[in-house]
């Protein structure tokens, strides 16, 4: 299954705020007593579609595809510890995904593009495979090309000034805006978990699968 390019308003309408894929946000409806509905609550829901539902909302907000989460899957399997935890760290430790948590690009698509593109340098070297896994200890620079700091100093500024900032988490991260570099300090903590999502429904969904 590709990447999904579609409609973003669409996927956020039917799976609720997804940081990573859009900033934009849908007014939830609200019935006649002026109490907020959801639409997926209207008819019940069977455990295997909750379970679809979950796997779904993780694959649009890191915005990979369907083979590149089963291999994430089969790799958290492999590791000692929560399965469930160990798949968001793989995540979360993505290139992409680290210059969106660092604020330099608005959502995690932007930030494959500004990797895809050659403008990130990892420990002095450039990298532009947005699924490279970072490391502790790591080193986050930027080409020296004037289009390519302006474009950074340009997000950043948008960061600083976006309600979605709150979504960006970075304790895990160290980042200095004068020299626009970074650092990977350590792997994410369950506790710096900024997108709510029950992992292990979606392991269970997998697991059904195997």
């Amino acid at each position: 299954m590709v990447r999904y390019r579609g409609p973003r308003l669409k996927i956020i309408k039917r799976f609720g705020d997804l940081p990573g894929l859009t900033r934009k946000v849908v007014l939830k409806k609200q019935n006649k007593y002026g109490k907020e509905t959801n639409d997926q609550n209207l008819s019940k829901a069977s455990a295997y579609k909750i379970r679809l539902n979950e796997k779904q909302k993780l694959r649009y907000n890191y915005g990979v595809t369907e083979l590149q989460l089963l291999r994430y899957v089969k790799e958290a399997r492999r590791r000692k510890g929560l399965t469930g935890f160990l798949l968001m760290q793989l995540l979360e430790m993505r290139l992409d995904n680290i210059i969106f948590r660092l604020g330099l690009a608005p959502t995690i698509p932007a930030a494959r593009q500004l990797v895809n593109h050659g403008h990130v340098l990892i420990n002095k070297k450039r990298v532009n495979i947005p699924s490279f896994q970072c490391r502790p200890n790591d080193s986050i620079s930027f080409s020296t090309k004037p289009k390519t700091i302006t474009l950074i100093k340009s997000n950043l500024n948008q960061g600083d000034n976006s309600t979605s900032k709150d979504n960006i988490s970075t304790s895990h991260l160290e980042f200095d805006p004068k020299s626009l570099t970074g650092e990977i300090k350590n792997l994410i903590q369950r506790k710096d978990l900024k997108f709510k999502i029950n992992d292990m429904l979606v392991i269970e969904y997998y697991s059904r699968l195997s």
